[in-house]
């Protein structure tokens, strides 16, 4: 029997999707991963070791139900209010933040995302290390480190430098469990002008955790338009929205554009 979609839409529910929704959105993740494994295969890694972040700013969670349902569970959100009132209508998805964290709401964070791609500073990983403790005593909050590899000063993130002094006493805040290093890549006209961004993340990684064992592997790098360089290059983790759900509307602001 043919789906309802108008009654779908008005008897939502946490776990009803439209079926038609979930299979287009099935042939968009086949399509990624297709693209990773053939990117890792080019870098004789195995697919396996990469992760995929469908990134759902913007996206109604009527949609993001289907997502689930064809096997897009891990979402990133740039927005915390935005995610926070979706995440009761969709069930069984792992929420990631992968765009700016105000103080403010860092508690809702620690209490609702499942890890937080965009620790910039060291007051930040403080905070959060003592929320941690407070809501999720013996479960460290993960976390990645992000890196403003591009020294571009239209985004966020530890310098290099300041990393590699900084680095020490964040892995000694004891609620935090920091999986690796992220970082936005250039807006660049072609996807291979992104290469040097993400060669110097990896890089910067290797020399870390030579030095600092306790630094995890994780390299999130590659957003829709270069996350098959990004794999080339070493990344565990890509951000992909648009090449998934779409063009969307700009919604404005700082980082709006930055995480897919």
């Amino acid at each position: 029997m043919q789906s309802d979609s108008t009654d779908l839409d008005l008897n939502p529910g946490p776990f009803r999707f439209d079926p038609a929704e979930a299979a287009a959105l099935g042939l968009a993740r086949a399509r990624a991963l297709e693209r990773i494994e053939h990117a890792a295969r080019r870098a004789g890694r195995s697919a396996t070791e990469i992760m995929l972040v469908a990134v759902s700013k913007t996206v109604p969670p009527a949609r993001l139900r289907a997502a689930v349902a064809a096997g897009l569970d891990t979402l990133g959100e740039n927005r915390v209010q935005e995610a926070l009132a979706k995440m009761d209508e969709v069930a069984g998805a792992t929420w990631h933040l992968v765009g700016p964290l105000q103080a403010n709401k860092a508690r809702r964070v620690v209490e609702r995302f499942g890890l937080v791609q965009t620790v910039d500073g060291t007051t930040l990983a403080e905070r959060l290390s003592r929320l941690s403790a407070e809501i999720r005593p013996g479960r460290p909050l993960p976390v990645l480190i992000q890196v403003n590899v591009d020294d571009d000063p239209t985004k966020t993130g530890f310098s290099p430098s300041d990393l590699t002094a900084a680095l020490p006493a964040v892995l000694d805040l004891p609620d935090l469990d920091v999986r690796g290093l992220m970082t936005v890549g250039r807006l660049v006209p072609e996807s291979e002008a992104a290469r040097p961004t993400f060669v110097a993340l990896r890089r910067l990684s290797e020399t870390l955790r030579r030095r600092h064992p306790g630094l995890g592997p994780d390299l999130s790098m590659g957003m829709s338009d270069d996350y098959e360089v990004a794999v080339e290059e070493g990344a565990t983790v890509v951000r992909v929205g648009r090449a998934i759900f779409g063009e969307r509307p700009a919604a404005g602001g700082p980082g709006a554009a930055e995480a897919e």
